[in-house]
């Protein structure tokens, strides 16, 4: 389908609720994945919509079902008024709370109501409210499987199925949770897929649930934002930590999320980005959700200048004005790159994303490269972070014998060595007696020796010194030879 113009809002058709809505949150003009996939929405089609992330995908999908909705909307405190008629199901918990909170903004016009539920918090608190009814709930696969279990929600009302960032599902691992979700539904229902890359996993998921759904791509397959300035920078992986401090001083007036391919290297780079005292903290999958949302809140209030983050965060969070990205270690997944990087630079503002790249991570780059079609200009580290490995310059050999040659003349001896005239007597050294080394072994448990009395060990002792004494009377002493 072409890429179509509007005025506003208004011409797409929405509900004078929702419309209000939409300009008390300053939009005017819809982006172009919303143009194309609301008006389809609203004729109840299904769809398979791809668009880079940050382009408004989720107004894309959430207004023509609230739309729809609306004439369903009851005012009554019955359960029963408001059964689940939307899920939309999201990879991550922080996407699912940014879904759920522009819902919640679009719909405060409306009586409809909405809930998100996701795992890392305790079931019991999101019970109550679902037992008192909501028309759409946002849920990630998991925890809504758990309420499914516990018997504290139904689907068999549900006229519409989202899955967003589907891609991302697949990727953690999420198809056999799906597959049983989709077995709870009613066959009659409208189905909306949002993705930002299509590969051909998504494509079977689209065959699987989706009925001859239209095709929507406002951007080609797996592209990256035109308004992200993408850089590279090779580097040593030695010496990656001390470019970044650099690097995060050159943008110190920018906050900057960091990414990193492990929860343990998410962690140890902000303690050290800590220690060069750069306010930080890092956000992954063994952070309690208080944590995560903790950190998350602190970074948006500008308290925190970066956010050290593993690819869970790649999607899922909405950040406005983000200036920077930075790729700390290259992912194995070239997918995951489009959606590091699209952080920034969403809605049409200007971002700026830097990877740092060292030998090894040269090959997944060159897969990244192959995927979005386009050469990333590279450049070699240099200045003071690219030798920040160790406090002193390194200096070359040759330097070195230049400067230093007395280290490498061949040794002498001293005319102080060579005078020495004083002769020495080297003594023989006697061996311990053998009632001295009974006695030990007695102390020490035995070995099978007796302890001899105390006289005796005296009358030996004595016989053994005299013995040393005519020794060294007797021994010829040993002279140093003089040099000259």
């Amino acid at each position: 389908m072409s890429e179509q113009t509007t005025v506003d809002f208004r011409a797409l058709g929405l509900a004078e609720p929702l419309l209000k809505a939409i300009e008390e949150s300053g939009y005017t003009t819809p982006t172009p994945i919303q143009a194309q996939a609301i008006p389809l929405a609203l004729e109840r089609k299904d769809l398979m919509a791809g668009a880079q992330t940050g382009t408004g995908k989720t107004a894309a999908f959430s207004l023509p079902i609230l739309h729809t909705l609306l004439p369903l909307a009851s005012t009554s405190t019955s359960p029963a008024k408001h059964p689940i008629r939307a899920l939309v199901l999201a990879p991550t918990r922080e996407l699912a709370i940014q879904v759920y909170d522009n819902i919640k903004t679009y719909a405060k016009h409306t009586p409809l109501r909405s809930l998100v539920v996701y795992g890392g918090v305790d079931i019991k608190t999101q019970t109550p409210i679902l037992k008192t009814g909501v028309e759409i709930l946002v849920a990630t696969p998991g925890r809504l499987l758990d309420h499914v279990e516990q018997k504290t929600l139904s689907l068999n009302q549900v006229q519409f199925l989202v899955l967003d960032e589907a891609d991302r599902m697949l990727d953690m691992g999420f198809m056999p949770d799906l597959k049983r979700i989709l077995a709870l539904l009613p066959k009659q229902r409208q189905n909306l897929m949002f993705s930002a890359t299509f590969s051909d996993e998504i494509k079977k998921l689209a065959d699987a649930f989706l009925n001859q759904p239209t095709l929507i791509e406002v951007a080609r397959s797996n592209a990256t934002n035109d308004n992200v300035e993408q850089k590279a920078y090779l580097v040593n992986s030695d010496r990656k930590q001390r470019f970044l401090v650099q690097l995060l001083k050159q943008y110190a007036s920018q906050q900057v999320i960091i990414f990193t391919k492990t929860k343990l290297s998410a962690s140890r780079l902000a303690r050290a980005l800590e220690r060069d005292e750069i306010p930080c903290t890092a956000i992954h999958g063994d952070k309690s959700q208080k944590e995560r949302i903790e950190a998350l809140d602190a970074f948006k209030a500008g308290s925190i200048h970066a956010l050290v983050a593993t690819d869970v965060a790649a999607r899922g969070l909405d950040i406005s004005d983000l200036p920077l990205v930075i790729n700390y270690e290259i992912s194995t997944s070239p997918e995951d790159y489009v959606h590091r990087i699209g952080r920034t630079g969403r809605a049409g503002a200007k971002g700026v994303a830097i990877s740092l790249i060292d030998e090894e991570e040269t090959k997944y780059f060159d897969e990244i490269e192959k995927l979005i079609k386009k050469q990333i200009p590279k450049e070699k580290a240099s200045g003071s972070a690219a030798s920040a490995g160790s406090s002193r310059p390194v200096k070359s050999a040759k330097s070195l014998k230049k400067e230093d040659a007395w280290f490498y003349q061949p040794y002498e001896p001293s005319s102080a060595a060579a005078t020495v005239e004083t002769p020495k007597v080297i003594a023989p050294v006697a061996k311990p007696s053998t009632a001295k080394r009974k006695v030990v072994a007695a102390l020490l448990g035995g070995f099978g020796f007796k302890a001899a009395p105390r006289a005796a060990q005296n009358k030996k002792r004595v016989a053994g010194k005299a013995r040393e004494k005519e020794v060294q009377a007797t021994s010829p002493a040993v002279e140093v030879e003089s040099s000259q």
